[in-house]
């Protein structure tokens, strides 16, 4: 590569944050409360209602209770994850079900549950509508075994999977589940009752890309989030939506099982196990706590929220500029013969978090050759991702990449373009011509 810096450089995914932001910052820090308060316990109510029905002005003061206890706001997606998984009783002996395709904090937080993470290879150049590297269903179901607790969807790029087919597999599979025991514990209480509730291995979505992403699914449009038993998004400083370092996890309703006593165990789970949260020890007299766990310290602060709450409000002219700029470069890519994920189809609308193009016939080599020459021109460019059992980590668990040749082969020709709210379309061009060059 030269060292001769390029006299433009298009940066990859730099946060969009506006002056409302850094006011609702400056804010909270004046409030004297900056650790999880009221400005998280308000981004969790308002997360829930655009989950539900999409809007992101919905007056959820005007009833709190009905938007309460349905999303707990963490310090990142991997901790949302791993709580889910905990949640649900996933622990040593258990098996979870995780595409082969997808970056390290699917599985990760599995195996920091004490479960035995089982790959799954791709679907052969992606899914047929989106093209997204989604996992082979028919292997997924196949992979099935009477020690499976769960399954790891990862709505990559904001693509949403499958779910029908997915609950399908589940369901094909329920005489194999048997639910986990109570342990005698509050905690394996409530997993044993979530298990015999679901009564067949649990959908845990990994929406980390998705949030604002639908599909239809048994005939009604639903939001990540409202799809699978459990859901978790990332906030991180690359994400669509951003809170700098944060996550969220949210679950469906379950019968006979209060959402507050799900609610209550995320809480107690992320904060040391201590059931009482900084907020409600402020009240007079209300120092004495208990640990009622040795848990784990997740949660999120009001610094954080203070960026998610007005990201939020912010949130669909954010979705509709992608939109614009994705349709460029998807005419960029017609022009080149290049492959390009399919962001919108007749049932899915992608949140278009990741701008992933295959350049046909390209071999590692050629791909990352690419990625020098956009680089030199002043294009930063990425890859996402390195399918795990080529990474060291999986590979001493004994994955061999040779065992999942579809995912091996989208990775090998894969790169992402930048994609974020802060390009002009002169950048896209940029981008594009730059691109075709580097082709050339």
């Amino acid at each position: 590569m030269s060292s001769t810096s390029p006299a433009r450089f298009i940066p990859f995914s730099p946060p969009d944050i506006s002056d409302t932001e850094i006011a609702e910052v400056v804010d909270a820090l004046r409030s004297g409360w900056i650790t999880t308060g009221p400005r998280t316990k308000l981004l969790e109510r308002r997360l829930a209602a655009y989950i539900e029905t999409g809007r992101v002005d919905v007056d959820t003061e005007a009833a709190p209770s009905r938007w309460a206890n349905r999303v707990v706001c963490l310090n990142s997606a991997t901790a949302a994850e791993e709580l889910n998984l905990r949640i649900l009783g996933v622990g040593p002996g258990d098996e979870v079900i995780v595409p082969a395709y997808t970056y390290t904090a699917t599985a990760s937080a599995a195996i920091h549950c004490g479960a035995t993470v089982v790959f799954v290879d791709s679907q052969k150049d992606g899914a047929p509508d989106s093209h997204a590297p989604e996992m082979d269903y028919d292997a997924l179901e196949a992979a099935i075994t009477p020690r499976t607790k769960a399954v790891v969807p990862v709505d990559i790029a904001g693509c949403v999977c499958d779910y029908d087919r997915i609950f399908a597999a589940v369901a094909a599979k329920v005489a194999l589940f048997s639910p986990r025991p109570s342990d005698g514990t509050p905690l394996g209480d409530l997993s044993s009752r979530i298990q015999t509730a679901l009564g067949r291995v649990a959908v845990v979505a990994d929406c980390a890309h998705a949030l604002g992403a639908s599909r239809v699914g048994g005939g009604t449009r639903l939001n990540c989030g409202a799809i699978a038993d459990v859901s978790s998004f990332s906030f991180h400083a690359v994400k669509n939506f951003t809170t700098g370092e944060g996550g969220a996890a949210t679950w469906r309703p379950l019968p006979g099982i209060d959402n507050a006593e799900i609610y209550h165990f995320y809480q107690l789970l992320s904060l040391h196990g201590q059931n009482k949260d900084a907020l409600a020890k402020t009240k007079a007299g209300a120092w004495e706590y208990d640990i009622i766990g040795p848990w784990y310290k997740c949660n999120m602060t009001d610094i954080a929220a203070a960026i998610g709450l007005r990201q939020l409000d912010r949130y669909p002219s954010l979705l509709a500029r992608r939109a614009e700029i994705l349709s460029r470069y998807h005419a960029c890519c017609h022009r080149l013969g290049l492959s390009h994920l399919r962001h919108q189809t007749p049932s899915m609308e992608s949140s278009r978090h990741l701008n992933l193009i295959r350049v046909p016939g390209f071999s590692t080599e050629q791909r990352n050759a690419l990625i020098e020459r956009l680089a030199e021109a002043g294009v930063s460019a990425n890859v996402h991702y390195k399918p795990l059992p080529l990474l060291t980590a999986y590979h001493a668990l004994g994955w061999d990449i040779a065992a999942f040749p579809n995912a091996f082969d989208y990775y090998r020709n894969l790169l992402s373009l930048p994609l974020h709210t802060l390009l002009s379309d002169d950048d896209v061009a940029f981008v594009c011509d730059n691109l075709a060059r580097a082709l050339r």
